[in-house]
């Protein structure tokens, strides 16, 4: 029965009034960058850049190092 009241009677909740605000707008977490901008959007370009470039000579060097592809199997 309660669940039924709860689901027919849903009670008020306080919230933060609906009318805008006297705060400064823009983002909080950036420093004047502009809305969203957070961070250094071009290192993190290098940063993933060069990730990939890690990669890529870790398994030419893996496969360098084990002998390449095995020419015995069948194609």
């Amino acid at each position: 029965m309660a669940i039924v009241m709860a689901l027919l009677l849903p009670a008020s909740s306080l919230a933060a009034s609906p009318g805008p605000t006297g705060a400064v707008t823009g983002d909080p977490r950036s420093s004047g960058q502009g809305p969203g901008l957070v961070g250094d959007p071009l290192t993190a370009i290098l940063v993933v850049a060069a990730i990939a470039v890690l990669t890529l000579l870790a398994t030419l060097l893996y496969v360098r190092a084990t002998g390449g592809p095995d020419q015995r199997r069948g194609r």
